[in-house]
């Protein structure tokens, strides 16, 4: 196992441990409080955590160190602190922020893709630079979008609230022309909105201070206009480093690359090594349960 382990630096390793050791210590203070939604978050981010391992074990693609950090950091942000310790609603910016690094990140994997194919052997189509960051932006963009499907999705079926509601003072809708034409009536300096509904089958009167509440829109709108300038900065860097890999070298530490042939290969004998301290373990588990049996068995 420390063969293993000793392919990792040991700075990631290190950040790895710390971060998986409060996402246990979180299941555990969530488990004892009885808040199973929270446990069951953050066991999905015990999983999620997995990911790069299995890039790197399973695809054969290299991940370089502060792309994998970030990666783990922002799981860590978005499921632990965001959703569990409610960082989205005690830092204003929290959203914003993680929505930003997505478009980067999810650029920089967009770029990878083409990049690979770009300088594979086995592709005689090459595409310019330009297009390359074109289709690193485009990439994503398209996973920032999928991402509010998802959410919007999950706020009509299960009623929950990941798009975020805010506060408008100034509205415009064609709705609210008594003449039902395509003009749209302004109302601004919004003091309060007054909402009568139903809460747990109980007739409620419910008043917002302050302005109309928005559902979602905003808040969707904002989400897409980072992630759309996270990607745009992506792009951008990709692009320069296309053209001169030499002087914008440090884009590699945010661009995946296949393996070689001996990478992969060593990546192979890691496996087979893990699996055979995974067989060990097991086996000495096995006898040590037999035995345990046996010895019941005698004193009965």
């Amino acid at each position: 196992m420390n063969k293993i382990l000793s392919t990792y630096r040991k700075r990631d390793l290190t950040i790895y441990f710390i971060l998986r050791g409060f996402v246990i210590l979180t299941i555990i203070i969530q488990a004892w409080r009885g808040n199973w939604e929270n446990v069951f978050m953050a066991v999905l981010t015990l999983l999620l955590f997995l990911i790069p391992f299995f890039i790197d074990r399973r695809l054969n693609i290299k991940l370089p160190n502060a792309l994998e950090v970030m990666i783990l950091l922002f799981i860590f942000s978005a499921e632990i602190l965001g959703e569990i310790q409610n960082f989205y609603g005690i830092f204003r910016h929290w959203d914003t922020i993680l929505h930003t690094i997505n478009g980067f990140l999810c650029a920089a994997i967009g770029f990878s893709l083409i990049d690979i194919l770009n300088r594979s052997q086995k592709f005689h189509t090459k595409m310019k630079p330009i297009f390359v960051a074109l289709v690193a932006f485009c990439f994503s963009m398209t996973i920032g979008v999928l991402w509010e499907f998802f959410e919007f999705g999950m706020d009509e079926t299960i009623r929950t609230d990941m798009q975020k509601d805010r506060i408008a003072t100034v509205i415009s809708s064609v709705a609210l022309n008594e003449e039902k034409e395509n003009v749209p009536i302004v109302i601004k300096n919004i003091e309060e909105t007054k909402i009568y509904g139903e809460i747990d089958n109980e007739k409620t009167e419910i008043t917002i201070k302050g302005g109309y509440l928005d559902i979602g829109l905003k808040d969707t709108m904002k989400d897409l206009l980072v992630n759309f300038v996270g990607a745009i900065i992506f792009s951008c860097i990709g692009l320069l480093y296309i053209k001169d890999r030499d002087e914008y070298r440090f884009a590699e530490n945010f661009i995946p690359i296949m393996k070689t042939e001996a990478e992969i290969e060593e990546t192979k004998r890691e496996l087979a090594r893990l699996e055979a301290v995974l067989a060990e373990k097991k086996e000495k588990k096995e006898k040590k349960e037999n035995k345990k049996k046996r010895k019941q068995k005698e004193e009965n």
